[in-house]
């Protein structure tokens, strides 16, 4: 799977429970050992050795070969939750998986496992690392969706998986409306909304800028899915390339859009809107992949000729949900799945009855109880846009 492809907004035998309190070497030792069934007891926990609802296995199928790695997680256990990362902790980048992992904030509690997440760009310009999809983070909105499933948490507590279709605009005093990206590269005829998420500056070239500032009582950053902001212009730029402060927003309009929106000076007051549908308000964690693999209880097919790679998942049914990554391209190890044969073995082998495929190829990893548990195909990690953290929380619920 290339995890490189650039963003495109629109709209066998089965192992044993493998616990975080294994002391690294052994952990080390037993993923190497290449035992078809690796097996050892040690419950997570953080002070008293105990936590139920975790586990880690093993599963090695000699009929691929496939070396499959998969992190199972009790939907009731509420000391479990799940987090996004971004690869520089505050800001859109590409770094590894083990790197972003260190960014967490320590009250979210223990990393005990995590994927990589989404696609993203990767073309050496300001937008490498910019995720094709949504990704909500500690209840910010840090990307847009685009046309292109989703894995989200409700605040219930509930895992879904959905296209996410944004309404994201921006009202003029006026009246008019615009639709608007979200820290994304700035097209023709387009206009992005920025927050310090995208890095030091927005990255584009001429257009007009509007540095935001917010308004009497309104809402304002963290961004919040769901939204609707008032923002007051505090500055207009026509150069592009506006530094971006963490306490303002920047919207920024090509120059082709400029005849179509009203003329405002510093002062003026606009409307944010930040509306989803499903409606992703609350929504604290969110990220994006595809495609969908199970719905509704169904393993999808394709018709079309299909590439074995190596695969990253996550699945989930009424008891359990499961992260998976399956190794590829390497013959004597793994040779990586189709997405027929990934599907399959999420509904057939885990019982999954929703499944959502994520990035895959170099990008596919997976990391437990401080340590890379798979074989990536390139030898080590690949530097990436995000990923899907398990977080264990403190003692204290806090």
């Amino acid at each position: 799977m290339n995890s490189r492809a650039p963003s495109n907004r629109a709209q066998g035998q089965r192992s044993g429970p493998i616990g975080c309190s294994l002391r690294p070497l052994l952990f080390a030792t037993l993923l190497c050992s290449g035992a078809r069934i690796l097996e050892a007891q040690a419950p997570v926990g953080a002070t008293n050795g105990t936590t139920r609802g975790f586990s880690y296995r093993r599963d090695l199928v000699p009929d691929g070969p496939w070396s499959i790695h998969i992190v199972k997680i009790d939907r009731s256990n509420p000391e479990l939750e799940f987090h996004t990362t971004l690869a520089h902790g505050s800001t859109i980048g590409l770094t590894v998986l083990s790197e972003q992992i260190k960014t967490l904030p320590p009250e979210l509690g223990r990393p005990i496992a995590a994927i990589n997440g989404d696609f993203y760009r990767n073309d050496n310009t300001t937008f490498s690392g910019d995720p094709k999809g949504l990704q909500i983070m500690q209840g910010e909105l840090v990307s847009a969706p685009c046309d292109w499933s989703c894995f989200w948490i409700d605040p219930a507590g509930n895992p879904h998986m959905t296209n996410v279709i944004a309404k994201f605009e921006v009202t003029w005093p006026n009246g008019g409306k615009i639709p608007i990206g979200l820290n994304e590269e700035r097209k023709k005829d387009s206009a992005v909304l920025y927050t310090a998420k995208i890095g030091k500056t927005t990255g584009t070239i001429g257009g007009r800028e509007f540095i935001l500032e917010p308004a009497g009582s309104s809402p304002w950053l963290p961004l919040r899915a769901g939204e609707i902001y008032t923002a007051r212009i505090r500055e207009i730029r026509e150069e592009g390339n506006t530094v971006i402060r963490a306490d303002q927003l920047v919207l920024s309009v090509s120059a082709e859009l400029l005849p179509k929106i009203q003329q405002l000076a510093p002062g003026a007051l606009l409307k944010i809107s930040l509306i989803t549908f499903p409606s992703l308000k609350g929504v604290k964690t969110a990220i994006g992949g595809g495609p969908a693999l199970v719905q509704a209880g169904k393993p999808r097919k394709w018709g079309f000729l299909q590439v074995r790679h190596p695969r990253t998942a996550v699945g989930w049914n009424t008891e359990s949900i499961y992260l998976v990554e399956v190794d590829g391209r390497q013959p004597g190890l793994s040779v990586g799945m189709t997405y027929s044969e990934l599907a399959d073995y999420m509904f057939h082998k885990l019982g999954c009855t929703e499944a959502l495929n994520l990035d895959g190829g170099g990008s596919a990893t997976m990391w437990v109880c401080g340590q890379i548990a798979n074989s990536p195909s390139e030898g080590h990690e690949r530097g990436m846009a995000n990923g899907l953290v398990v977080t264990q929380k403190p003692e204290n619920g806090k």
